[in-house]
């Protein structure tokens, strides 16, 4: 019941985000919906047809949609009302890009990944959603850029899979993988730690 709660929550922050872009791509209400729904379930859905799990988790339970409906109602009022809490917002994406990573994980190795696939699965689950809303949104995906973002995904992924190899109970491997996505991610932004770039030679 936790999980599934934390799981809501992380569709919750995913979703305001994606009506934040939207609002400020200047779109209508249609499009901030559209753009507001993809960034919170795009990844987990991509995730579910590439695994092959039907019927895909938003349509077996509607949970998330409501969510995502109510996330979208409150940040229309709140940026109507008060400023955007962009530090907050940042924590919570964080938090959410952990949770639906190693959610992600998770359900690839119960359907008996390799641990590369459960990688790639967990980081697509968690990332996945914010790549189209990018592309939708005209930018270079974030994950495409410096940013660790994907790479946080990754490095809690792996932590997560080398504590389960090392027959640690599935909670504690969780929390670790957790912790470890976060912390990256939030390290990331405070001391603007980012991944090298190699331009061309002029």
């Amino acid at each position: 019941m936790l999980l599934y709660a934390l799981d809501l929550f992380g569709v919750a922050v995913f979703a305001a985000s994606g009506a934040l872009a939207g609002i400020a791509a200047r779109l209508d209400l249609l499009g901030i919906v559209v753009l507001a729904s993809i960034t919170a379930v795009g990844g987990g859905t991509l995730r579910d047809v590439l695994l092959g799990r039907y019927p895909i988790f938003w349509i077996k339970d509607a949970g998330p949609i409501y969510t995502i409906l109510a996330a979208i109602a409150a940040t229309l009022v709140w940026v109507h009302f008060l400023p955007i809490p962009l530090h907050a917002l940042l924590i919570a994406d964080a938090l959410g890009l952990g949770l639906f990573a190693i959610s992600g994980a998770q359900v690839a190795e119960k359907a008996g990944c390799q641990p590369l696939v459960t990688i790639l699965m967990g980081t697509l689950t968690g990332a996945g959603g914010g790549v189209v809303r990018d592309i939708l949104s005209a930018k270079v995906p974030l994950i495409l850029r410096q940013d660790i973002y994907a790479s946080a995904a990754i490095a809690g992924i792996a932590v997560y899979l080398l504590l389960r190899a090392a027959k640690a109970p599935t909670g504690g491997a969780f929390a670790a993988g957790l912790v470890t996505v976060v912390a990256t991610r939030l390290a990331a932004i405070v001391f603007d730690l980012q991944l090298p770039v190699f331009p061309l030679p002029r």
